[in-house]
């Protein structure tokens, strides 16, 4: 009975599973439901923009957000040079592991920590947009957004006890969207000192985790965990507005920022040569910072004078000691009068124009002092011998013309001081430098660029500045209506200049000689001082007053002593 109740019930199964398929198949097709609506059809046009992103999850930023701007340039770009990126980047990443893991393994006990293969892959990061920042400061901001499903191998193995273990990481996908900051921007190359990485919103980091051949991720729970503590940890390090610092090179020496100031005292001259007719010359110093646009400085003239005297002070800001030098040239002052002429050309220039020139003052002599040469916060005297130029090898100079004394005195910034220029891109103020008087200080004008600057006759800008009579130029540039000169120009005080005004004019001049529209001025403001005396530091676009849309933009900052 047992074997033919087994054989029947067998085939009653088989049976009763046919006759189940046929009649759910005819159910299926004949059978319809009656509360099925049809779907509603609408064009994506009318969907807001939660349901598109909803609808379609992948579309790339540069569509669905303005301010992205679309980088396939970039991408291919990468794609093109990843085989070597691939082999650049492995071998970065070793050479910085290596002396960290030789000194962290003693500590645990372990034989030695080798990477047996190391690759990021075939499969480069894609940059899916990227945003750019404008601002009135020197830096560039940029925020991409970067997604990287890549299939690298990253084999390690661990020794320790006469063991071997091997830790396999593959299959990695970073989704990050960190923020760039390229910080400040100089005038040398790569043309920025810093690289400030942040990120706006914790990292998505999967990957997959083999140890001994075993996947670790498999395990329940495990994968969770290991992603969260990830973007915990990440986030707590990097997530902005903390930062990670990467210094390019030294900003003081890129941005030729004021290391010390430079005491020069000119004592007297000794055994000038006659330049007058009536046997006697009237002598003055010029005295000038090498590799710097800033207008030189003079001593008052002493008339009728072969060995003056003048024990006169000036200081002088240093930005390069190893290089620059402190540079005197003597001449005799010669007044144009109707009774004393030294020279007088005309030029026929046109039927319209023309140009007179009259005399000049006669150089007596040059020589200078490199600032190598001082020793920090001690006086030296130097007697020079004046010179024809600077040419060692010129046998002008064997002449004898006379000697110049100075005393030179370097003081240069402590280190604190260096260093904290440039925490927050120059947004902190210097202190002034030693030797500026008790109650004033020093005002520095930074002028950085115009836009929209037109003449009526011709588009050569420079800017004017004037403040309590002293004036300072920057370089012209030719044919520019949006001039960039980045020029850097200072003033010290006697005291505090809160009632004060700047008078800044942009002006273009005449590439050609001639009397016909020579100069013209395209803009001028006044920018009154007191805000920057109790902020330390302001950086602004002003607009020209008599300009169309000339807008320039002026950094101001107000350094003491304290």
């Amino acid at each position: 009975m047992g074997f033919f109740g087994t054989i029947l019930g067998f085939f009653g199964f088989g049976v009763g599973i046919s006759i189940g398929l046929v009649a759910g198949y005819f159910l299926f097709i004949y059978v319809q439901p009656n509360n099925v609506e049809d779907h509603e059809i609408r064009p994506l046009v009318e969907e807001d923009t939660i349901r598109l992103q909803q609808m379609l999850p992948e579309i790339p930023l540069w569509v669905k957000c303005p301010d992205y701007d679309r980088v396939d340039w970039l991408n291919r770009l990468i794609q093109y040079m990843w085989p070597y990126l691939d082999k650049a980047i492995c071998k970065t990443v070793r050479d910085i592991a290596k002396p960290i893991i030789a000194e962290q393994i003693p500590k645990f006990k372990i034989d030695s920590v080798d990477f047996e293969a190391l690759t990021l892959g075939s499969l480069p990061p894609t940059f899916q947009g990227m945003k750019v920042y404008v601002t009135d400061e020197k830096e560039l901001i940029m925020e991409p957004s970067i997604k990287w499903a890549g299939n690298p191998n990253v084999l390690i193995a661990i020794k320790a006890f006469g063991l071997k273990a091997t830790v396999q990481v593959l299959d990695l996908q970073v989704f990050a969207a960190p923020r760039i900051t390229l910080k400040p921007l100089v005038p040398s190359f790569p043309c920025f000192a810093n690289i400030f990485v942040s990120l706006m919103e914790k990292p998505h980091v999967d990957f997959g985790l083999k140890l001994v051949g075993a996947d670790l991720m498999s395990i329940p729970g495990l994968h969770h965990f290991v992603q969260e503590t990830i973007k915990d940890q990440v986030g707590n390090l990097y997530l902005w507005p903390k930062t990670l610092d990467i210094a390019v090179m030294d900003p003081s020496t890129a941005l030729r920022k004021p290391v010390g100031i430079l005491d020069v005292k000119v004592v007297r001259a000794l055994r000038l040569k006659k330049k007058d007719l009536l046997g006697a010359s009237d002598p003055y110093v010029k005295l000038q910072l090498t590799e710097e646009n800033l207008p030189s400085k003079k001593t008052t003239v002493k008339q009728k004078n072969l060995n003056p005297e003048w024990n006169e002070e000036f200081n002088f800001v240093v930005k390069d000691p190893n290089s620059q030098a402190i540079e005197f040239q003597v001449f005799d002052w010669e007044q144009v009068s109707n009774f004393d002429v030294l020279s007088l050309n005309l030029f026929y220039l046109g039927s319209y124009s023309l140009c007179l020139k009259v005399g000049k003052h006669d150089k007596m002599g040059i020589n200078l002092v490199p600032l190598k040469e001082l020793y920090p916060d001690e006086p030296k005297i130097f007697t020079l011998d004046l010179l024809k130029n600077m040419d060692l090898n010129d046998v002008q100079n064997e002449k004898n013309r006379g000697q110049i004394v100075v005393e030179l005195t370097y003081k240069p910034f402590k280190e604190d001081e260096l260093a904290g220029d440039f925490d927050d891109s120059q947004k902190k103020v210097m202190d002034a430098p030693a030797g500026t008087p008790e109650n004033g200080g020093l005002l520095v004008v930074i002028v950085h660029e115009a836009q929209d600057v037109e003449g009526k006759h011709h588009n050569n800008p420079y800017v004017r500045l004037l403040f309590k009579g002293e004036e300072k130029r920057t370089k012209r540039l030719k044919k520019n209506r949006d001039p960039r000169w980045e020029e850097e120009f200072e003033f010290m005080l006697e005291e505090p200049p809160t009632d004060d005004k700047l008078y800044v004019e942009v002006l273009s001049s005449s590439s050609r000689m001639g009397l016909l529209h020579p100069k013209e001025s395209l803009g001028y403001v006044e920018i009154s001082l007191g805000d920057v005396v109790t902020n330390k530091r302001i950086n602004e676009k002003y607009h020209l007053i008599d300009s169309k849309n000339g807008r320039i933009q002026i950094e101001l900052q107000w350094r003491t002593s304290s």
